[in-house]
């Protein structure tokens, strides 16, 4: 007899609901995306889009109309009537008895949540501290797939060490990005905003993008290069960004003080400048 259990309970497989046998489940095969609103409107949806559709194509997940997915968030987004939320969707290859070789006549899961966005004025008024982790994500991550265990993992270790988030190092000692942000260095004097370049490493980061448009803004050219944690301690601002959050300024870098512990001048002018761009791209 071919049976599954849920916690405690046996049922025939047969009668095992599609869900429990989604490959989304058995090996993160599948994509996401995590876009925000302000307001009452949702915000760089287009973008995020475009990332989503690039993420599938890559995997080959087949079956999925873009256009489909943007009435779905915008038809369950108007029925939810949260004016700051944020929105959660996924698509995964589809259901089948586990076997690590897809079925061509798999159908999409779509799935989908939206919920309301928390209070950060703390962290945006007072900063926040990270910590380093090893990198041990896979080769792929411009890809926003599923398989996320490593960034698990990363936040984990920041959280029992007092900190909001984890800082991710490669094999090289070189700075990737956060386990859920783009990561920037600001060095006040040379008035530069430095961060990873993009490459399979790192996510294309729809805040990041954003973030070096309206650099320039407050003064400062975007340089695009490798960093280490010895140049981000001495660094005279950082900051993470993302899209439930946008600009957050860091205050305190595996233990070592940034600055004068506090947000700085940039940081602030890079705050009001995104608040704007908002205000006129929503």
């Amino acid at each position: 007899m071919q049976l599954a259990m849920i916690q405690d309970k046996i049922i025939p497989y047969e009668e095992l609901d599609p869900v429990y046998l989604d490959r989304g489940t058995f090996f993160g095969d599948g994509v996401y995306e995590v876009v925000r609103s302000y307001n009452g409107k949702i915000f760089a949806l287009e973008k995020h889009l475009q990332r989503f559709a690039r993420s599938i194509k890559e995997v080959k997940i087949e079956g999925i109309e873009i256009e489909d997915v943007r009435s779905r968030i915008e038809t369950a987004f108007d029925r939810a009537s949260i004016d700051n939320a944020k929105i959660y969707f996924h698509v995964t290859r589809g259901s089948a008895t586990r076997n690590h070789g897809p079925s061509a006549e798999l159908t999409p899961n779509f799935f989908l949540t939206i919920t309301k966005l928390g209070d950060n004025n703390e962290k945006k008024t007072n900063g926040i501290k990270v910590s380093t982790y090893p990198d041990l994500r896979w080769k792929r991550c411009d890809i926003k797939s599923l398989n996320l265990l490593p960034n698990v993992m990363a936040r984990m270790d920041a959280e029992e060490k007092g900190c909001q988030e984890a800082i991710l190092v490669d094999d090289n000692g070189d700075i990737t990005e956060g386990s859920a942000s783009a990561f920037f260095m600001i060095l006040s004097s040379e008035k530069k905003l430095v961060t990873r370049q993009l490459t399979k490493e790192i996510l294309p980061s729809i805040t990041r993008g954003i973030i070096e448009d309206i650099a320039p803004k407050v003064g400062l050219t975007v340089v695009e290069h490798k960093m280490t944690p010895f140049q981000a301690k001495n660094a005279d601002e950082l900051i993470i960004a993302v899209s439930t959050q946008d600009v957050v300024g860091v205050v305190e870098f595996d233990g070592e003080m940034i600055g004068d512990g506090k947000i700085g001048q940039y940081t602030k002018k890079l705050m009001h400048e995104f608040e704007k761009f908002v205000g006129k791209h929503r």
